[in-house]
């Protein structure tokens, strides 16, 4: 194994982390402004009434993008598989 195969191997799995679990961050990151939003125009200063929100999104988002991220990660995992002659010889 070359460092160029090994860099490029870690730098397709790095991609495949940030594609699986970049949507759930992203709507994560839109509710939490969201409800930032509304705590500083209702000047409610709770701490924790931005983590029941962020929780129900991120669990209807994996509802949505569930199929999405299982076949991308399949998909990773099936080419490390059908691929592990190169990596050992």
């Amino acid at each position: 194994m070359t460092p160029e195969f090994v860099i490029k191997l870690a730098e397709s799995g790095v991609y495949t982390v940030l594609i699986t679990a970049g949507p759930l961050l992203l709507l994560a990151l839109a509710v939490g402004l969201l409800i930032s939003i509304f705590q500083a125009t209702t000047q409610i200063q709770e701490q924790t009434l931005s983590f029941v929100p962020k929780i129900a999104a991120v669990l209807i988002g994996l509802v949505f993008f569930g199929p999405f991220m299982i076949t991308k990660v399949l998909d990773f995992t099936r080419n490390i598989f059908q691929n592990l002659h190169t990596f050992v010889g």
